[in-house]
């Protein structure tokens, strides 16, 4: 029973390209969350009422399809939380973001007690289920780098916000005191003013609420202007991650200074230490650093909240004189490049870098210093600054 619960994770978890069943579940599971997203919009239309019965059907089957589906994460939670007992695991599973959004994905269509207008406002829960098509993409690829930028960037990202709601509740307050006495009615109070300040700061413009006095018509003036700036700091700070993330894969450059790098791989199995926890909580030994995760066959920059699974390659680097500033870069090699034909010791690196990775026809391998260097391939040099 426990290697079939083993074998069931690795098909509905892991989402191995090379694993038929795994790609074909992920395949499957995506057609049918597009296909009941689809329906959801469908069903709005009063000029497809004749077709309301075939909707209804395949929202039933559909639904069907991920109440299996999560019972059967529920059977192999303990899979994905190794280091906790089964109840702690299956909990912590419908506690997690997407335990809740598999949740709410069917359960409220088994609500019959609740009125139609009930159902209707339930049934725009589920549309929640299209952030699975998101999860179902690990590969390093926009979407990862939105989510690193996101991760990497959230404390600058929270002190821009914060800063934002302090003008906004600054204005708001400005705004009542100065406006009250002329438009009563219409700053009733100090959340009239903040309604004012969002739709000012923010340039969404309803025009609902204006000023009509001339100190209020200045404030206005000037909090628009701060409002372009704040709203302007976030978009600058994850402009700056986007850089920095690509600079990372798309940078190559060389080095004169350091000493040479050394680099180890391994695989993560059902019994390593590193199963189950997230990449800010691996002790690794000083001047070590952990550097690429190869996860189905798709290369992934590691970030602290990433959390390790069966069947990744990682890859460690290492130097008595390393720091946080490593950089990966991809060379693809052209027909006439000179590196074509020559093995990994011949190339000319400098002391710092190193080739830890060689992605060919598809297939991503580690290579030695004999390996032999051929077109079209990309290599995946790290170096460290």
């Amino acid at each position: 029973m426990n290697k079939f619960r083993a074998r069931l994770f690795e098909i509905i978890q892991i989402g191995n390209d090379k694993d038929a069943p795994s790609r074909a579940f992920d395949i499957g599971i995506t057609l049918v969350i597009v296909v009941n997203i689809l329906v959801a919009f469908l069903m709005t239309f009063d000029s497809l009422d004749s077709y309301r019965n075939a909707f209804y059907i395949i929202e039933f089957v559909t639904t069907i399809i991920f109440t299996i589906e999560y019972i059967l994460r529920l059977l192999t939670a303990d899979y994905l939380y190794p280091k906790k007992s089964k109840a702690m695991a299956v909990l912590s599973f419908v506690l997690s973001f997407y335990g809740l959004v598999d949740f709410l994905s069917f359960f409220p269509f088994y609500l019959p007690f609740v009125s139609l207008t009930g159902m209707a406002v339930f049934r725009l829960i589920r549309v929640i289920r299209i952030f699975r098509l998101f999860r179902i993409n690990t590969q390093f690829d926009a979407f990862s780098v939105i989510v690193n930028v996101i991760t990497q960037k959230k404390k600058q990202l929270m002190s821009s916000v914060v800063l934002i709601l302090m003008i906004m509740m600054a204005a708001s307050l400005l705004m009542y005191g100065v406006e009250h006495e002329a438009q009563p009615e219409i700053f009733k109070n100090a959340l009239s003013g903040f309604w004012w300040s969002m739709a000012t700061i923010f340039t969404i413009g309803y025009g609902d609420i204006y000023p009509i006095t001339p100190v209020g018509k200045i404030m206005a003036l000037v909090i628009s202007f701060l409002g372009v700036g704040m709203v302007a700091i976030p978009t600058g700070i994850i402009s700056a991650g986007f850089v920095e993330q690509f600079a990372k894969i798309d940078r190559y450059r060389g080095h004169e200074h350091g000493r040479e790098l050394q680099y180890m791989t391994g695989l993560v199995n059902k019994q390593h230490k590193w199963l189950g926890k997230t990449v800010g909580e691996i002790e690794l030994p000083p001047q070590s650093k952990l550097v690429l995760v190869v996860r189905a066959g798709k290369m992934i920059l590691p970030y602290d909240e990433m959390v390790m699974e069966v069947g990744d390659v990682t890859v460690v680097v290492s130097n008595n004189q390393l720091d946080d500033d490593i950089s990966l870069n991809e060379i693809i090699m052209t027909d006439n490049d000179k590196w074509v034909g020559k093995t990994i010791e011949d190339i000319e690196l400098t002391p710092n870098e190193i080739v830890v990775m060689i992605k060919r026809n598809g297939e991503i391998f580690v290579p030695n210093d004999k390996t032999v260097i051929g077109a079209k391939d990309c290599l995946i040099v790290y170096s460290a600054d």
